[in-house]
């Protein structure tokens, strides 16, 4: 397996990627991990139709909360 490791400041870092302020000003060790390949074909459309139920509409009453009944079975 293929990989690059190199240590840096975390300020670096921070360009790329949201870091917490108790890691700022500290080193860090980065290993990068190649997984595979990028293709320059373009991905197979999907034959089938995206959807289901073709001409039915969402109800507005979808987008209410639900009860708090149904929000405790789904332990919530």
């Amino acid at each position: 397996m293929e990989y690059i490791r190199q240590v840096v400041g975390v300020d670096k870092l921070a360009t790329i990627f949201d870091i917490p302020k108790v890691f700022r000003n500290r080193k860090a060790e980065v290993i990068i991990l190649f997984s595979g390949e990028l293709s320059e074909e373009a991905p197979k459309a999907n034959k089938r139709p995206i959807g289901f139920a073709k001409g039915e509409e969402v109800p507005d009453s979808f987008f209410e909360p639900l009860p708090e009944e149904e929000l405790q079975l789904w332990g919530m």
